[in-house]
């Protein structure tokens, strides 16, 4: 009887063994999905066993792609094509002032943020692509970039500047003087009248460098021996009060004809001397709107110089250059004069792919200065700030806008994914037909 149960024992354990050989074990893991719950809690899977799946949160179904795997008689598992994407958040948006930094959009991706120079970045510095209400959606909201604030500008003895609801960047203040008591010399604004503010390489806000004075600036009446003044004729000579000078017949001038007076009381150039020409000598010769190469104060009989126009400017027969010989008794050879035309009016900067914020004029004046800011999705290169010098240049020189870094990776990621489309379509119409 005991032989008989053993017997049937162990017949039992060798038809589950065998049943257990004819079984698939449980798939796989995948990725993107799971087995549904019909068969989550199955550990066997008898030969002919089809199971199902579902994407899981933050995945959706590929339209047309099978969700089903078959136990095979070789106990595995079929083959399966991925049959689950990722869903994809909207894109963020565009932040005013600033750059959003992204380069997929699916569930898990991540946005990052930065401002353009001069401005901060006050909120989320990153945000994810998380799941929602059965659904993807940004954990976060858009930041705000606002311009760096600058400490107000600093007082100045006997001045004042513009005053400004706040001070921020590109903000831009001019000092002047106090007006003095009678019977007191007037102030003098010594420096650059008007100071803006910017941003260091921290970008902290600061001033772009310090604010003028107001002194008084007093120079001596200048005399010229053997000479007159043409121009600067004053009572009293203040900081930037220039005069020109020149020789009475007979005399060269030595030294510079114009000079200005200087913040430390005194003029510069120094004030010129006129020297008493020889018979076999002449001084520099006279030229309106022009140079003359090489510049002395004397020249012997026999010697030459050139003169040269000015720009847009020319002789009556249309030559810049000429030389000229001195013959001695103060005579050249001839006495050409430059005659000068319109200078181009359209001196505006050219800035492609940006603006003039500030200071944006039709006609600009030497002095004149302009700030400027590239459009959304790209980065200046160059000063932000120039000042006009003339003859429709800038100093520094005008900045260009080149296209971000971030636009020109999304470009190419664009135009990857239309080559793939396009081969991935050209192989599905023509070589998959074929096969």
């Amino acid at each position: 009887m005991a032989a008989g149960a053993l017997g049937v024992a162990v017949l039992l354990v060798g038809l589950c063994a065998a049943r257990a050989q004819d079984s698939c074990t449980l798939p796989d893991r995948v990725q993107y999905a799971e087995l549904m719950e019909d068969f989550s809690s199955m550990s066997s899977f008898p030969v002919g066993t089809t199971v199902r799946y579902t994407c899981l949160p933050g995945y959706m179904r590929i339209p047309g792609k099978p969700v089903e795997r078959t136990c095979g008689e070789n106990l595995t598992w079929s083959q399966i094509e991925t049959f689950c994407t990722a869903k994809r958040c909207i894109h963020p948006g565009e932040l005013a002032n600033g750059f959003v930094h992204v380069t997929d959009l699916t569930f898990g991706s991540i946005a990052t943020f930065s401002c353009e120079k001069g401005y901060r970045l006050y909120g989320n510095r990153q945000i994810s692509c998380v799941i929602r209400d059965k659904g993807v959606d940004w954990d976060g909201f858009l930041p705000v970039c606002e311009k760096v604030p600058c400490k107000p500008p600093p007082s100045i003895a006997n001045g004042h500047y513009t005053e400004a609801d706040n001070y921020v960047y590109q903000t831009t203040v001019t000092y002047s003087c106090n007006n003095a008591q009678k019977g007191e010399d007037p102030f003098s604004l010594v420096g650059s009248p008007s100071i803006f503010c910017t941003v260091d390489d921290n970008s902290n806000g600061i001033w772009n460098g310090p604010p003028p004075q107001c002194k008084v600036v007093i120079c001596e009446n200048p005399e010229l021996e053997n000479g007159r003044k043409l121009s600067g004729f004053a009572s009293q000579y203040t900081y930037g009060s220039t005069v020109m000078f020149e020789c009475d017949p007979g005399y060269a001038l030595s030294g510079e004809d114009v000079i200005t007076c200087q913040e430390n009381n005194t003029w510069y150039p120094s004030i010129p001397t006129c020297k008493k020409l020889s018979e076999d000598s002449c001084g520099a010769p006279k030229i309106s709107h022009g140079e003359v190469v090489p510049l002395k104060s004397v020249y012997l009989r026999g010697e030459s110089v050139q003169i040269r126009c000015s720009p847009h400017c020319a002789f009556p027969d249309g030559g810049t250059e000429v030389t000229v010989m001195c013959q001695g008794q103060n005579t050249w050879s001839s006495e050409p004069n430059c005659a000068c035309g319109p200078e181009p009016s359209d001196s505006s900067p050219v800035i492609s792919h940006g603006r003039i914020i500030e200071g944006k004029k039709s006609v600009y004046s030497i002095g004149d200065s302009v700030t400027i800011e590239c459009y959304a999705g790209y980065t200046l290169h160059g000063a932000a700030r120039i000042e006009y010098i003339g003859e429709g240049r800038w100093s520094p020189e005008v900045p260009i806008c080149k296209l971000s870094a971030y636009i020109i990776a999304i470009i190419c990621v664009i135009v990857a994914v239309v080559v793939f489309l396009a081969a991935f379509w050209i192989f599905k119409k023509f070589i998959s037909q074929e096969g």
